[in-house]
């Protein structure tokens, strides 16, 4: 008895074998699936809301380093800026809603476009700001703050920094939590500011660690079309303690007590 083998000739081709017509609709299925996935989450993020985090100390005790946020973007209407990768390719703004003093607001930095700041608007246009032994002043009219009591907070790098903590009434009656370490830092003795038509003066709540519209060779007056969105709403904060590998620590490392917290509108995360 002998056993028959089948041979592939030499200059036979070998043909595929089809996929079955249900593997390919289910891979077309998925495809189309990841891309509305992505069309949302674009659409989403340019008219709606985009998440940004916190790197620096500039704006606490408000927001810390580790908070990750929602802006709205549709708060201020739409610039070039709204979009993503900076396409818009117009001048102006579309459904524009002029900005209100004490919101804290996300915005392109005038001198550099690739960097987002965050800060808070004190200044409208045509007021004149002015900082006198860290005082502020808006229209020749001191900003009325109330002390709270010595406070403490963690430095971006290592340590930690005390400071006098005030409660702030702005104009128009927002109030807000700044952090002073004291009335006779470098930017606590300012010339006196007119902030130009379509502009806006932007501050940090750390008042003395905080590179803002008082520094106008680096942010100086901000256009309104730079204005991105105003800070809504905390969705996530971290305390940095443990790093992305390490998942045993994760629960411990996240502020809890933050999450959801409401940031806009003037409102403050350190006052109630």
């Amino acid at each position: 008895m002998t056993e028959k083998t089948e041979e592939i000739k030499k200059d036979e081709p070998i043909l595929p074998i089809d996929e079955p017509e249900e593997d390919k609709e289910s891979l077309g299925e998925t495809a189309k699936t990841i891309v509305i996935a992505v069309l949302l989450a674009l659409l989403v993020r340019t008219f709606l809301y985009e998440p940004f985090n916190i790197p620096s100390t500039s704006m606490v005790p408000n927001l810390l380093v580790g908070d990750y946020l929602f802006i709205s973007k549709y708060s201020y209407g739409y610039s070039r800026y709204s979009f993503p990768f900076g396409i818009g390719g117009f001048d102006g703004r579309l459904m524009a809603h002029e900005p209100e003093r004490g919101d804290v607001a996300v915005f392109k930095l005038p001198t550099d476009t690739r960097v987002d700041y965050i800060k808070r608007v004190v200044g409208l246009p045509g007021d004149t700001i002015q900082v006198i032994n860290g005082r502020l002043y808006i229209n020749d009219e001191i900003v009325p703050r109330e002390a709270v009591g010595m406070a403490q907070y963690d430095k971006e790098i290592a340590g930690s920094e005390k400071v006098m903590e005030y409660v702030e009434t702005l104009p128009g009656g927002v109030k807000h939590t700044i952090y002073e370490e004291s009335d006779n830092e470098p930017l606590d003795n300012t010339e006196k500011y007119t902030v130009p038509e379509g502009h806006y003066f932007m501050m940090g709540d750390n008042r003395d660690n905080s590179r803002d519209s008082r520094v106008l060779d680096l942010v100086g007056y901000v256009p309104f079309d730079n204005l991105e969105g105003r800070a809504e709403v905390l969705f996530f904060s971290t305390n940095g303690s443990a790093r992305l590998y390490e998942v045993w620590k994760w629960p411990w490392s996240i502020r809890y007590n933050r999450v959801f917290e409401k940031i806009g509108n003037g409102e403050s995360l350190k006052v109630k």
